[in-house]
């Protein structure tokens, strides 16, 4: 065995998990991504999504992703710096932009490669990236590519901010990178502070707006809409996986921000474009997401009908005020054990454990789709209670 395969065959820590029974990944979903899914043959009520308006199956959705592979075929075979433009991706974008309230934006082929790509190189050896602490991943890996001068501050902490900002040098150019809303937290960043303290030390802000998009703001434009502060914000991200119920991601900014960005960033210019079909799906339901605000009214009725019922429960939810819900365990293997059993009672969940977090940490992720209904989540709530207290969670 060579070196390499030798030191990998030592990670075992799966296959233990296999053995006991408990281990949660990559269960293979045999249909839709509706609000019930089968597994195994199995039929469970969906709580592990980040489909927040329901739309991954809407009728109107997949016509557009069909309609597009018709006409343009199933890929561009190319990047979109050479052959792989599309005039469907100028239109998306031109919408894109309009929608979040900048004068341009460009479309990435994922939302991960949004922030790879924009981050490691909108600054230089001589400035600085400050980012929260429970940054999404994709911000960690994009800052690590910079040759700048990372500083890290803590989650939410206004004072830990400004100690870091005080750090810099005055006249070099300061990029301040938080999520709009937390992935796996459900805290919303507290945009109006973060704003302030750049207007004070000359700082730019990017906010990744992939949780965001689709559940805050007018229309669901965002947390930026939602606190006012679109004017003040530099870089709105998004991605098309969440709410735009397809693949994809996207930047806004000024003119001259995306014009540097679309000649620099290598994520964008040495990937192959988005496809047609992933394309016209984020169009659509860009489509649906204006024309009916219902849907995100129903969400957050079921959002504040599940807040409280957690806590009446006795859950501890951290401070999550959104549609994704922290049931904090703070046990990696009860963790395990938890999301198992409520597979078990006919209920997805995603566990989050360490290293993802710190082991003292660990939860499932519940999180809500505007298509669920009521009844599916008093049937999950209710299955959750009788788990947690098996435990004694709760």
């Amino acid at each position: 065995m060579k070196l390499l395969q030798e030191k990998l065959a030592k990670y075992d820590i799966p296959q233990k998990a296999m053995a006991a029974g408990i281990y949660p990944y990559f269960r293979m979903i045999e249909s839709d991504q509706d609000t019930e899914v089968i597994i195994s043959g199995k039929k469970v009520l969906m709580f592990g999504s980040n489909a927040y308006l329901g739309l991954t199956n809407h009728p109107k959705v997949k016509e557009a992703a069909i309609d597009a592979i018709k006409k343009y075929g199933t890929g561009c075979a190319g990047s979109r710096f050479l052959n792989g433009t599309l005039d469907l991706h100028i239109q998306l974008e031109k919408r894109l932009a309009e929608f979040v309230g900048k004068e341009e934006a460009i479309i990435y082929s994922t939302g991960f490669q949004v922030n790879l790509g924009v981050v490691s190189c909108l600054t230089g050896r001589e400035d600085y990236i400050l980012w929260d602490e429970l940054d999404h991943a994709s911000i960690i890996e994009g800052h690590r590519l910079s040759y700048s001068t990372k500083l890290k501050y803590k989650h939410n902490d206004m004072e830990s901010l400004e100690k870091q900002l005080q750090k810099c040098e005055p006249d070099k150019i300061k990029l301040i990178v938080t999520d709009g809303v937390f992935s796996m937290e459900g805290d919303v960043a507290k945009l109006p502070e973060i704003i302030a303290l750049a207007k004070k030390y000359n700082a730019s802000v990017m906010v990744d707006e992939a949780h965001g998009i689709g559940v805050l703001g007018k229309q669901g434009r965002g947390t930026c809409d939602h606190f006012g502060v679109t004017e003040d914000v530099d870089l709105i991200m998004g991605t098309f996986s969440k709410s735009f119920a397809s693949i994809g991601g996207f930047i806004a900014s000024d003119k001259e921000t995306i014009n540097y960005l679309r000649h620099n960033s290598r994520s964008y210019i040495f990937s192959a474009s988005n496809t047609p079909a992933a394309t016209a799906a984020a169009g659509a339901a860009l489509d649906i997401m204006l024309s009916e605000p219902e849907r995100i009214d129903h969400l957050w009725k079921l959002t504040n009908y599940a807040l409280e019922g957690f806590r009446t429960m006795g859950c501890e939810i951290g401070h999550t005020s959104t549609p994704i819900i922290p049931l904090y365990i703070r046990d990696n293997d009860k963790t395990f054990m938890v999301v198992r059993d409520l597979f078990d009672l006919g209920v997805f969940v995603n566990p989050v454990v360490s290293p993802a977090v710190a082991p003292q940490d660990t939860l499932i992720r519940f999180s809500l789709m505007a298509t669920h209904t009521q009844e599916q989540l008093n049937q999950a709530m209710d299955a959750i209670q009788s788990v947690f207290k098996k435990y004694g969670i709760i």
